[in-house]
């Protein structure tokens, strides 16, 4: 939730963790010239509206900096301000279906202008302009989004907690539950919470604080266990308030939720953690998991929801070796087979 919409302010810190470009990626190209009349924006091949006040927040930052950094002054050899710019931008991943797609998509857009400005500054300030997560995409590997606590928001920044190269063995296996875009976008959905949801007011000023803390020191002590407890609980918690909005926001599928227990008949089996699920604001299940429990747990998911036509290309980004499933493991585990539900598993690190 925010706590003022226009500067795009959190009601509390949080963190994330960033997937590696080599499997899902926003790639945007930035170009300005005299010769342009105005500015013009394409999202995956499409034409789309340059006029977005996100977009005109985070292009209007970037040449305030630029202007700044210039002093003023007139740099021939540096790109003209006051030229037209056009910017194409595409995902290789489905956007607005609550994989983060504009996370992605505004680091990417700022990065590239950045470049094209002549920028090195910190940058995560003008991403957050464009959308609150994409503040902690500027950097790699674990990135906390420190609330801040000046108006005018320049003290909420992304910090790095810990870099990519921290816990080189942690994977994450993105369950595509639908590509479709969700029916209540993230913003409006929050604003409607912070209006109406009493847990998420209690979970901003008392259970987040605590939990951040303790989510960090899980980090970096590379605590499988301690980690994937706190991140199930807190995605549950998220869901929570999501159901304690009002009207009610229901994210999560029929589909959400068989993979959540999936995920703890699994762990049950095994008497410990290992594998963890988290939900965005959408239905499909990010699952974290240490590099030795993938391809079983990977099986377990293709046997509980058996690809519908698609096999070779069910299991998709990082390769996945086979796995044989125990007799024991597959009667515990797999259920009931829900063909179909799952489109396709994305493995990434």
């Amino acid at each position: 939730g925010k706590r003022d919409t226009d500067l795009i302010l959190p009601i509390n810190s949080s963190l994330s963790v960033t997937l590696h470009q080599d499997q899902l990626k926003t790639t945007t190209t930035a170009a300005a010239s005299r010769d342009f009349t105005e500015d013009r924006l394409w999202l995956n091949g499409k034409e789309a509206d340059v006029g977005h006040p996100r977009v005109q927040a985070c292009l209007r930052e970037v040449r305030r900096l630029a202007r700044k950094r210039r002093g003023g002054g007139e740099d021939t050899a540096a790109l003209s301000l006051s030229y037209k710019i056009h910017i194409a931008s595409e995902n290789n991943f489905p956007t607005a279906a609550g994989l983060a797609s504009s996370a992605a998509g505004y680091a990417c857009l700022v990065s590239a202008l950045a470049r094209l400005y002549g920028l090195e500054e910190e940058l995560s300030e003008v991403a957050r302009r464009g959308s609150g997560s994409a503040c902690r995409s500027m950097f790699g590997g674990f990135v906390q989004w420190q609330r801040g606590e000046r108006p005018d928001g320049t003290d909420s920044l992304a910090l790095q907690v810990a870099p990519e190269t921290h816990w080189p063995e942690l994977r994450v296996l993105v369950l595509v539950v639908t590509g479709e875009k969700k029916p209540v976008a993230s913003t409006a959905g929050m604003q409607t919470s912070v209006e109406t949801s009493p847990l998420l007011k209690h979970r901003a000023e008392v259970v987040v604080p605590k939990r951040l803390a303790q989510m960090m020191q899980h980090i970096r002590d590379r605590d499988f266990e301690g980690f994937g407890q706190l991140a199930m609980r807190d995605s549950n918690q998220f869901h929570a308030t999501c159901l304690d909005t009002f009207p009610p926001i229901l994210y999560l599928t029929d589909v959400s939720r068989q993979i959540i227990a999936l995920a703890h008949r699994y762990n049950a089996h095994h008497g410990h953690t290992k594998v963890a699920y988290t939900f965005d604001a959408g239905p499909n299940a990010v699952i974290f998991a240490l590099a030795d429990t993938v391809a079983e747990f990977v099986e377990v998911v293709r046997r509980s929801f058996p690809p519908a036509t698609n096999g070779d290309q069910f299991v998709r980004g990082l390769p996945v070796g086979s796995a044989a499933l125990s007799p024991e493991l597959a009667a515990a585990v797999v259920t009931e087979p829900v063909p179909g539900a799952v489109q396709y598993i994305l493995h990434t690190k």
